[in-house]
Protein backbone atom coordinates (compact mmCIF):
# COMPACT_ATOMS: atom_id res chain seq x y z
CA UNK A 1 0.00 0.00 0.00
CA UNK A 2 1.54 3.30 -1.09
CA UNK A 3 1.64 6.15 1.37
CA UNK A 4 -0.09 9.22 0.00
CA UNK A 5 1.82 12.44 0.52
CA UNK A 6 0.12 15.80 0.80
CA UNK A 7 1.81 19.10 -0.06
CA UNK A 8 1.09 21.83 2.49
CA UNK A 9 1.74 25.53 2.58
CA UNK A 10 1.66 26.85 6.12
CA UNK A 11 2.12 30.03 8.06
CA UNK A 12 3.45 30.38 11.61
CA UNK A 13 2.00 32.85 14.10
CA UNK A 14 3.32 34.04 17.46
CA UNK A 15 0.05 34.63 19.31
CA UNK A 16 -3.26 32.81 19.64
CA UNK A 17 -5.28 36.01 19.18
CA UNK A 18 -3.58 36.65 15.84
CA UNK A 19 -4.29 33.00 14.94
CA UNK A 20 -7.99 33.40 15.77
CA UNK A 21 -8.19 36.58 13.67
CA UNK A 22 -6.43 34.78 10.79
CA UNK A 23 -8.91 31.86 10.95
CA UNK A 24 -11.81 34.34 10.91
CA UNK A 25 -10.25 36.03 7.86
CA UNK A 26 -9.76 32.66 6.11
CA UNK A 27 -13.42 31.81 6.75
CA UNK A 28 -14.51 35.20 5.41
CA UNK A 29 -12.38 34.71 2.28
CA UNK A 30 -13.72 31.14 1.87
CA UNK A 31 -10.25 29.59 2.01
CA UNK A 32 -10.25 25.84 2.72
CA UNK A 33 -8.12 25.43 5.87
CA UNK A 34 -6.39 22.04 5.91
CA UNK A 35 -5.18 22.00 9.52
CA UNK A 36 -4.59 24.33 12.44
CA UNK A 37 -1.89 23.44 14.96
CA UNK A 38 -1.24 25.00 18.35
CA UNK A 39 0.94 24.08 21.33
CA UNK A 40 -2.05 24.31 23.68
CA UNK A 41 -5.85 24.44 23.38
CA UNK A 42 -7.07 27.80 22.08
CA UNK A 43 -10.44 28.90 23.45
CA UNK A 44 -12.91 29.64 20.65
CA UNK A 45 -10.97 27.90 17.87
CA UNK A 46 -13.24 24.84 17.57
CA UNK A 47 -16.39 26.76 16.55
CA UNK A 48 -14.41 28.79 14.01
CA UNK A 49 -13.17 25.58 12.40
CA UNK A 50 -16.61 23.95 12.56
CA UNK A 51 -15.44 21.14 14.84
CA UNK A 52 -17.90 19.21 16.97
CA UNK A 53 -17.50 18.58 20.68
CA UNK A 54 -15.32 15.60 21.53
CA UNK A 55 -17.04 12.40 22.62
CA UNK A 56 -14.09 11.34 24.78
CA UNK A 57 -16.04 12.20 27.94
CA UNK A 58 -18.68 9.61 27.00
CA UNK A 59 -15.97 6.98 26.70
CA UNK A 60 -14.62 8.13 30.09
CA UNK A 61 -18.04 7.62 31.66
CA UNK A 62 -18.30 4.13 30.17
CA UNK A 63 -14.79 3.21 31.37
CA UNK A 64 -15.56 4.60 34.83
CA UNK A 65 -18.80 2.60 34.96
CA UNK A 66 -16.88 -0.52 33.98
CA UNK A 67 -14.41 0.17 36.81
CA UNK A 68 -17.26 0.64 39.29
CA UNK A 69 -18.90 -2.63 38.25
CA UNK A 70 -15.60 -4.49 38.33
CA UNK A 71 -14.80 -3.28 41.85
CA UNK A 72 -18.26 -3.74 43.28
CA UNK A 73 -18.95 -7.13 41.72
CA UNK A 74 -15.42 -8.35 42.47
CA UNK A 75 -15.64 -7.42 46.15
CA UNK A 76 -19.15 -8.84 46.37
CA UNK A 77 -17.94 -12.20 45.05
CA UNK A 78 -14.77 -12.20 47.18
CA UNK A 79 -16.44 -11.31 50.47
CA UNK A 80 -19.64 -13.36 50.07
CA UNK A 81 -18.58 -16.48 48.13
CA UNK A 82 -14.82 -16.85 47.90
CA UNK A 83 -13.63 -15.78 51.34
CA UNK A 84 -16.59 -15.01 53.64
CA UNK A 85 -15.03 -13.79 56.88
CA UNK A 86 -16.72 -11.53 59.39
CA UNK A 87 -14.12 -9.00 60.53
CA UNK A 88 -14.63 -5.95 62.65
CA UNK A 89 -18.25 -6.89 63.28
CA UNK A 90 -19.18 -6.12 59.67
CA UNK A 91 -21.49 -8.36 57.67
CA UNK A 92 -20.22 -10.30 54.65
CA UNK A 93 -21.69 -7.81 52.21
CA UNK A 94 -20.81 -4.38 53.61
CA UNK A 95 -21.37 -1.74 50.95
CA UNK A 96 -19.82 1.17 52.94
CA UNK A 97 -16.59 -0.80 53.20
CA UNK A 98 -16.56 -1.22 49.40
CA UNK A 99 -16.75 2.51 48.61
CA UNK A 100 -13.01 3.45 48.76
CA UNK A 101 -11.89 0.60 46.50
CA UNK A 102 -14.84 1.14 44.16
CA UNK A 103 -13.93 4.82 43.83
CA UNK A 104 -10.26 4.04 43.13
CA UNK A 105 -11.04 1.47 40.43
CA UNK A 106 -13.56 3.84 38.84
CA UNK A 107 -10.89 6.53 38.49
CA UNK A 108 -8.23 4.03 37.38
CA UNK A 109 -10.38 2.44 34.64
CA UNK A 110 -11.57 5.85 33.39
CA UNK A 111 -8.04 7.27 33.24
CA UNK A 112 -6.43 4.29 31.54
CA UNK A 113 -9.35 3.80 29.16
CA UNK A 114 -9.37 7.44 28.09
CA UNK A 115 -5.62 7.50 27.48
CA UNK A 116 -5.78 4.34 25.37
CA UNK A 117 -8.82 5.68 23.45
CA UNK A 118 -7.11 9.02 22.84
CA UNK A 119 -3.97 7.30 21.55
CA UNK A 120 -5.97 5.06 19.22
CA UNK A 121 -8.09 7.91 17.84
CA UNK A 122 -5.06 10.14 17.27
CA UNK A 123 -2.93 7.36 15.78
CA UNK A 124 -0.35 7.61 18.54
CA UNK A 125 1.46 4.92 20.43
CA UNK A 126 4.80 3.21 20.78
CA UNK A 127 6.83 3.11 17.59
CA UNK A 128 4.67 5.59 15.66
CA UNK A 129 6.66 8.26 13.86
CA UNK A 130 4.48 11.35 13.89
CA UNK A 131 4.88 13.69 10.96
CA UNK A 132 4.98 17.38 11.87
CA UNK A 133 5.12 20.43 9.65
CA UNK A 134 7.43 22.32 11.99
CA UNK A 135 8.94 21.34 15.34
CA UNK A 136 8.13 24.75 16.82
CA UNK A 137 4.39 24.02 16.57
CA UNK A 138 4.72 21.81 19.66
CA UNK A 139 6.57 24.53 21.56
CA UNK A 140 5.56 28.13 20.98
CA UNK A 141 4.18 28.70 17.46
CA UNK A 142 0.67 28.53 16.01
CA UNK A 143 0.12 27.28 12.49
CA UNK A 144 -2.48 27.37 9.75
CA UNK A 145 -1.85 24.88 6.95
CA UNK A 146 -3.48 24.69 3.54
CA UNK A 147 -3.41 21.77 1.12
CA UNK A 148 -1.67 23.14 -1.97
CA UNK A 149 -3.86 21.17 -4.36
CA UNK A 150 -7.06 22.69 -2.94
CA UNK A 151 -6.19 26.41 -2.86
CA UNK A 152 -4.83 29.21 -5.01
CA UNK A 153 -1.20 29.64 -3.87
CA UNK A 154 -1.14 33.38 -4.65
CA UNK A 155 -4.32 33.94 -2.61
CA UNK A 156 -2.87 31.96 0.31
CA UNK A 157 0.41 33.89 0.22
CA UNK A 158 -1.54 37.17 0.23
CA UNK A 159 -3.66 35.82 3.11
CA UNK A 160 -0.55 35.03 5.19
CA UNK A 161 0.94 38.45 4.46
CA UNK A 162 -2.29 40.25 5.42
CA UNK A 163 -2.88 38.26 8.61
CA UNK A 164 0.58 38.75 10.10
CA UNK A 165 2.16 35.34 9.64
CA UNK A 166 5.75 35.39 10.90
CA UNK A 167 6.89 32.76 8.39
CA UNK A 168 5.42 31.00 5.37
CA UNK A 169 6.81 27.59 4.39
CA UNK A 170 5.94 24.54 2.30
CA UNK A 171 6.32 20.88 3.20
CA UNK A 172 5.14 17.48 2.00
CA UNK A 173 3.86 14.97 4.53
Amino acid sequence: MAVKTVDYIYGLYNDEEILLDAVRTANAEHLEIGEVYSPFPVHGLDPLLGLEESRLHIAGFVYGGLGTLTAFLGMTWIFTKDWPIIFGGKPYWSVPAFIPITFELTVLFAAIGMVVSFYIVCGLGPGVKEKTLDDRITDDKFCIAFNKSEVNIDAVNAFFKNTGAEEVNSKSL
